[in-house]
């Protein structure tokens, strides 16, 4: 290898060590903060619904979404007012980008915002009682209230979700006592 194809080597080896330094740097920048979310229920909670708010113009990223659940975790939603569907983490995902795909929320953006929480630890489980508002971004409609319940355990040094129930308030099922104001 002659001298100039050597200097030419040498540079490309030192850029690529630049890079590769601050590509660390930026990865080590943010793993403190998704690990702060990761270190206790409440984090985890309140990180999903994180996740799932949207502006427009954008979407969530569900492999991200997809992290904060066990691979057999279910979700089960209210549908309609009648009926509620239970889901596979992989369903609920579909299920939210259909959603996206077909409501104004995918031009408009959509968060769901946690207004209350109550959380009981006991060991690596975790049961999370929610009150959340949804509300598509500039809609007229107010936001809808709901209560999820979490399920979370606590796995590898992290919590991760396992279940997730949904129901919606009613006059005839009122909010439950723990997530009522005052």
């Amino acid at each position: 290898m002659g001298f100039d194809a050597l200097k030419r080597w040498r540079s490309i080896c030192v850029a690529l060590a630049v890079m590769a330094s601050s590509s660390m740097t930026a990865l080590q920048a943010q793993e403190p903060a998704e690990q702060d979310a990761l270190a206790t229920p409440e984090g985890v909670v309140s990180e999903i619904y994180d996740l799932v708010s949207f502006e427009a113009g954008s979407v969530p990223d569900w492999d991200v979404v997809r992290s904060m659940f066990i691979p057999e975790a279910i979700v089960v939603l209210r549908t309609s007012w009648e009926a509620t569907t239970a889901f596979s983490v992989d369903g609920f995902i579909n299920d939210f980008v259909n959603f996206v795909a077909n409501s104004p929320a995918g031009q408009m953006g959509f968060t769901e915002s946690i207004i209350r929480m109550k959380s009981m630890v006991f060991g690596d489980m975790a049961h999370v009682l929610v009150l959340y508002e949804a509300h598509i971004t500039g809609s007229p409609r107010p936001p809808q209230q709901g209560v999820d319940s979490f399920s979370l355990i606590k796995k590898d040094g992290r919590w991760w979700i396992a279940a997730i129930t949904n129901e919606l308030p009613t006059p005839d099922r009122p909010l439950p006592e723990e997530l009522q104001d005052g």
